[in-house]
């Protein structure tokens, strides 16, 4: 049976990790969707092209053109036993488009899907988020709570100096929480009334998150 999972969650709630870890686990495609609308104009495709000239005029790419990349990619070789699709959908609206495009590839074929949400206080993701620094030299990512380096300030993988991005303030913690639970979250009660939702305890180590999420999607 194919597995389908997607993952739902605010900033810095750790579905980024747990998503890879889960994509090795299975040995199913991690399908990002950001870089894959990347790609997609890198490549110079049709859809590609679209995407880039409302891009170029400082708009958003319309649902029914990420919809039509994303049905492009899932229905590759790779992605025959399942996927892991990260960072969509993000509203009801590409929910909807998501069922539409799964029902499509998916024909007669019995498919497991699951939408998985990181649920973690909000108090805690604002303390992850200031607390947070990056290796600009290699992209390692820190915390000074809970995952410090062998020597503060330094990276201990190239030993460059660590930095904190500007955005990684209470304020724009705050402001990108706003949005979120405004346009992402009635996603939640979206797939809860259907079935699908795999409330999942992000509060813990990397290790204590992956572990619970072994158990509940077995």
């Amino acid at each position: 049976m194919k597995k389908e999972f997607i993952f739902l969650g605010p900033p810095a709630c750790g579905k980024g990790t747990q998503t890879s870890k889960l994509a090795k686990h299975f040995g199913l495609p991690h399908v990002d969707t950001g870089s894959l609308l990347r790609s997609e104009i890198a490549s110079g495709s049709e859809n590609g092209k679209v995407a880039k000239s409302f891009i170029d005029k400082g708009n958003l790419v319309p649902v029914w053109l990420v919809g039509a990349i994303i049905k492009d990619r899932l229905a590759q070789e790779d992605c025959k036993n399942g996927y892991i699709l990260d960072g969509y959908p993000r509203s009801v609206e590409q929910a909807d488009l998501l069922t539409k495009i799964n029902k499509e590839i998916d024909a007669d074929e019995a498919a497991d899907f699951r939408a998985i949400y990181f649920d973690i206080d909000e108090s805690i993701l604002i303390s992850r988020i200031v607390n947070r620094r990056s290796c600009p030299k290699c992209g390692e990512i820190y915390n000074l709570k809970f995952k410090p380096t062998k020597v503060e300030g330094i990276c201990d993988l190239c030993g460059e100096k660590l930095v904190q991005r500007k955005d990684d303030n209470e304020e724009t913690a705050t402001a990108r929480f706003d949005t979120y639970f405004s346009e992402t979250a009635p996603l939640i009660e979206y797939y809860k009334n259907k079935n699908v939702l795999i409330d999942l305890n992000a509060d813990g180590s990397i290790e204590e998150v992956w572990q619970r999420l072994l158990q509940v999607v077995g």
